[in-house]
């Protein structure tokens, strides 16, 4: 095998067309590099139909976690939940690998789905977050 055949980089049309694709689904490419979604938004509601839908891809229907190409931090039993404003943050802002979904989703349907994961998977913390302090999250208050 020579040199030439044996890496070929990506024809020009074979980027044209990723490109066009991620357009054609409404993410622009920096969107789309950065882990980040559109605006589009989740119709889901509830807090296990949110979880199923957009969780459960990355940590796992037990919430346990994953290890493969990347590292999914587990969210069964998980001490970090006790923080009401950790797991808010996360889903609406995103850190490292986990895209922020603040976009995408309604504050109550982050409450609902923040709710449920602290709520199940041997997490039992009763204090339920509400839609209201999603939205304080999202626009902190101006320092007076």
């Amino acid at each position: 095998m020579s040199p030439s055949t044996r890496f070929a980089p990506p024809a020009p049309t074979a980027t044209v067309l990723v490109l066009l694709a991620l357009i054609g689904l409404g993410l622009s490419a920096p969107a789309a590099t950065q882990g980040r979604f559109s605006e589009a938004r989740f119709t889901e509601q509830g807090g296990e139909a949110l979880y199923k839908a957009i969780c459960q891809g990355c940590h796992m229907p037990d919430a346990r976690g994953a290890k493969g190409a990347g590292a999914y931090p587990a969210l069964a039993s998980d001490p970090a939940l006790s923080a009401r404003a950790y797991p808010i943050f996360m889903v609406v802002s995103g850190r490292k690998a986990m895209p922020a979904f603040g976009n995408n989703l309604s504050d109550q349907q982050i409450a609902d789905v923040v709710n449920y994961v602290r709520s199940h998977f041997g997490n039992q913390y009763t204090d339920p977050v509400t839609a209201s302090e999603v939205q304080a999250s999202r626009f902190p208050a101006p320092a007076q």
